[in-house]
């Protein structure tokens, strides 16, 4: 079997086919490992009684090896299985000599909890869970890896390692991948019924390189079991310009990163992808916490993976974190990128970053050719929600009444009116005016009078503990060809929007 151990993978004793470490590792994958917490008991009972039900003729799904006995077919799987699996996994080492454990015990488990959570889910009356092809042009691995998920859940284990076996071949550094096909291997196993090897289970849950591509395993599958419903855009996105082909947004509780084309139509899901997140988690306040950022952002630059490190791998996208919210609340910090992982890595851990957004570097190199410098909006959230377009055009009624007034306030010189629209400590750019006036004046000498057409418009909404929106949008005076364009933030203050800050973008 190919040595999958990469740089922070576990070293885990060699695989004793047919003893009682196996039978202790397998068994400790099916009942204990993919579990969410708390769950193990319950979620185990389920997982036997359905491979209690399965088909005959074919192996069971997730239940115990002595199941999979009873079934016909148990003669094969007993004379001819076992020799294939030390064959296959030469094949797959390119001729070494022995069968490592580096890849068993998370993927069967994984396997198991999607036929699991799906029985359940149905037993619940919950929507049954889309396919793989659901995955709307998700990393070709991870879709590959989702059907080979699926496969082994319906009892189809030979398929499914047929299919891991070719998954690893053309991605021998998916650690997740290597870890599924080792324990789909491994399944072709007799097992034995003994668990004598307690303590080498105890420390293979332990391991926490093995948590993590537990917690990766888990992530993936919930990305295929929780789709955003139909028609329905991130709760941010009231309104995106045209002028943005593209929108990101990023559900931390997902490890998941979404791609929206927008059209004449609004905005589209067209692609999603798994992402790693800072070590310490989300809510990045300061230089140095490991965290990544929540807000509106904005991809500021590319940068040319020639002019990086390995580590950073296909390229990167910087964001322009701190924005002037987190700025006005005191957060620190920078250099936070969307980036690739080294080439020796196919994914990192979903908390894995010093506060950057990691992807693999297939799905980054998509993303790469379809992103705007300056243009392309990026959402970070603890988690999304995702409202219908009506939805969205609702919630932006109130500040396109506020944003209106302020124009028109403009057009007509009104100063003590359009004064009433800037928190005193408005700034523009770097430049910060005492009380606001200023600004005021400026604003109506700038109009004269004229009438105002805003164009390209695009409000994003963040919510926090405070209401804020960031507005992007274009002005002609009547007459004109063109004219500024503007990034303002806005700010709820007792049911009213007021400006804090505002960039000029040419």
């Amino acid at each position: 079997m190919a040595d999958i151990v990469r740089r922070g993978r576990p070293q885990i004793p060699e695989l004793r086919r047919g003893g009682s470490l196996l039978a202790a590792l397998m068994a400790a994958s099916a009942l204990v490992l993919a579990m969410p917490a708390g769950a193990a008991g319950s979620t185990s009972k389920t997982s036997h009684a359905k491979t209690a039900g399965a088909k005959s003729g074919k192996a069971a799904a997730a239940g115990s090896r002595s199941a999979q006995k009873e079934k016909a077919g148990a003669k094969e799987a007993r004379g001819g299985r076992e020799s294939r699996s030390v064959r296959e996994a030469r094949d797959a080492r390119g001729g070494k000599a022995q069968v490592r454990l580096k890849k068993g015990a998370v993927a069967t488990a994984a396997a198991a909890a999607a036929g699991t959570a799906a029985a359940s889910s149905e037993a619940r009356g919950a929507r049954k869970a889309p396919s793989a092809g659901a995955i709307q042009e998700a990393g070709n691995a991870e879709a590959r890896l989702i059907a080979i998920y699926e496969l082994f859940g319906r009892g189809q284990a030979r398929p499914a390692l047929a299919k891991a076996r070719e998954l690893v071949r053309d991605y021998p550094n998916f650690q997740l991948a290597q870890l599924v096909y080792g324990d789909l291997l491994a399944s072709q196993v007799p097992a034995a019924h003994s668990l004598s090897d307690a303590a080498s289970v105890a420390r293979l849950k332990g391991n926490p390189a093995m948590a993590e591509l537990q917690e990766e395993s888990r992530r993936r599958l919930q990305a295929l079991r929780e789709r955003p419903p139909p028609n329905t855009v991130p709760s941010q996105f009231l309104e995106l310009s045209t002028r943005s082909r593209y929108a990101i947004a990023i559900d931390a509780s997902r490890s998941r990163l979404y791609l929206l084309e927008n059209g004449d139509k609004g905005l589209k899901l067209v692609a999603d992808y798994y992402i790693s997140v800072g070590k310490s988690g989300i809510d990045k306040a300061s230089e140095g916490d490991a965290r990544t950022p929540l807000g509106v952002y904005f991809i500021t630059s590319s940068l040319d993976p020639k002019s990086l490190k390995d580590f950073y791998g296909a390229g990167a996208l910087p964001i322009n974190y701190p924005n002037a919210y987190d700025q006005r609340r005191g957060k620190t910090g920078s250099g936070i990128w969307l980036h690739g992982t080294p080439s020796q890595q196919y994914a990192r851990a979903p908390l894995a970053s010093d506060g950057c957004v990691v992807m693999a570097n297939p799905d980054l190199r998509q993303l790469l050719r379809k992103v705007q410098i300056g243009a392309t909006p990026v959402v970070t959230a603890r988690s999304l929600q995702w409202i219908s377009q009506p939805q969205a055009e609702k919630d932006a009624q109130s500040f396109t009444s506020a944003i209106n007034a302020w124009k028109d306030a403009r057009t007509q010189g009104n100063e003590a009116q359009l004064k009433k629209f800037y928190l005193p400590d408005f700034q523009r750019q770097a430049k910060k005016s005492a009380d606001g006036i200023s600004i005021v004046r400026d604003e109506v000498e700038y109009a004269q009078g004229r009438r105002i057409q805003l164009k390209d418009v695009s409000y994003l909404h963040w919510r926090d503990s405070e209401d804020t929106m960031v507005a992007t949008f274009g002005e002609v005076f009547e007459g004109e060809r063109s004219g500024r364009m503007r990034r303002q933030y806005w700010l709820r203050q007792g049911g009213e929007w007021k400006l804090f800050h505002e960039e000029i973008l040419g």
